[in-house]
């Protein structure tokens, strides 16, 4: 008989924010489809007092335990506790700071959130992210040129978010919306050091998502006409059209997540600048 459970706990512990442990717990999970991860996130576990108090939660409602724990000692009391449990437990970090260490022929610093030191890519992440909050929906056309990407692409086809997964990747992003029978700004015609990408995605992917947007207050919304596919394949006609026009590059987004989206577009840059 197939032992499968249908949720299990999953214990993310870390000596900084978690991040790191966040995203590889969720991308392992993602890959079984059987079973829900109940998440519990200690950040900043950095002594032993500390680390004491979450293993005895651990211990409360078992299951994996992943972590990232830079302190040798603690990493032991750790791995020695989950043990005695009787639970598994995977220092993420380890595995791949071991080759790091091969690879260069010296020993790693062990220094705890080194990757959230407030350098230069730390500033041009908060810069990128106030200047794409700043040029949200078309706002502030004339700073087009000082954007790395332009999104463009009809109502809803996640232009905001992607634009602001982009800024936390240090990439100044604006996103303008196309409507029907408003013109685009000049300014977009004429900029030449943008990489400017239209989104897309199918008409039941953009009915549904419009559908469950909240809108019933904007004066002379008409809820019917939003989500209606066959005006919404008409707006989609219409940006393609202006995509084409432009010769810029086209993502549909319909089965694409957030990251999925902004991968492609960072993957695009080089060859397009």
């Amino acid at each position: 008989m197939e032992n499968r459970k249908n949720f299990f706990h999953l214990h993310l512990i870390s000596d900084s924010t978690g991040e790191t442990l966040i995203s590889a717990g969720r991308a392992a999970s993602a890959q079984f489809n059987g079973s829900h991860a109940i998440e519990h996130v200690y950040p900043l576990v950095r002594n032993r007092k500390q680390l004491v108090s979450v293993l005895e939660k651990v211990d409360a409602e078992p299951g994996i335990v992943l972590y990232t724990i830079v302190d040798q000692e603690l990493a032991t009391i750790l791995d020695h506790t989950c043990i005695e449990i009787g639970i598994p437990s995977v220092n993420v970090l380890e595995p791949v700071i071991s080759v790091f260490q091969t690879y260069l022929g010296a020993p790693s610093r062990r220094r705890v959130g080194a990757q959230h030191d407030m350098n230069a890519d730390y500033f041009a992440r908060i810069e990128a992210l106030n200047f794409t909050m700043d040029h949200d929906d078309g706002q502030m056309p004339e700073d087009l040129d000082e954007a790395d990407v332009i999104l463009v692409g009809i109502s809803r086809t996640s232009k905001t978010p992607t634009s602001i997964y982009l800024a936390n990747r240090g990439i100044k992003t604006i996103n303008i919306p196309i409507v029907q029978g408003v013109p685009l700004p000049e300014q977009l015609m004429k900029v030449r050091r943008p990489l400017i990408v239209g989104l897309i995605a199918t008409s039941d992917r953009i009915s549904q998502v419009r559908g469950n947007r909240d809108l019933g207050t904007t004066p002379g919304f008409d809820k019917g006409s939003y989500i209606d596919r066959a005006a919404i394949a008409e707006e989609l006609k219409y940006a393609r059209a202006i995509f084409s026009r432009n010769n810029w590059p086209v993502i549909d987004v319909t089965r694409r997540s957030i990251e999925e989206t902004a991968a492609a577009i960072v993957a695009l840059r080089p060859r397009l600048r």
